[in-house]
């Protein structure tokens, strides 16, 4: 959960929320065919615990940024950078339009190639 105060009020923006609208801005994204879910992200990810459980997307919130860290699977034939970082970019900028809150990284795991 993220709280931001400013001169209007307490704003509180559920984790939940966020990784709906950010699965759903990946959705549409070319050439990514999903979101990876259950995956074990310890063995990654350093700072998380061992055996931590995710469901491909993982939001940190430090020095009132954000760090988001995405598992997806891609198309075959597609040119990965080109995705990773259209993908970056986009969800950065719904991210920060909806909310508000600076983005400052964004680290995208490719899991799987998968024929479609």
């Amino acid at each position: 959960m993220i709280i931001r105060e400013n001169h209007i009020g307490k704003i509180t923006i559920s984790d939940n929320y966020l990784e709906e609208l950010i699965r759903n801005t990946i959705a549409g994204s070319f050439g990514v065919a999903g979101v990876n879910e259950d995956s074990l992200i310890g063995d990654i990810l350093p700072f998380l615990k061992k055996n931590t459980r995710s469901n491909g997307v993982n939001i940190i919130s430090k020095d009132n940024k954000l760090i988001i860290n995405l598992k997806i699977s891609v198309t075959c034939g597609t040119n990965i950078s080109a995705i990773v970082r259209s993908l970056r970019h986009r969800v950065s900028y719904v991210v920060e339009e909806a909310t508000g809150i600076e983005v400052s990284k964004i680290n995208v795991f490719i899991d799987s190639v998968t024929m479609e």
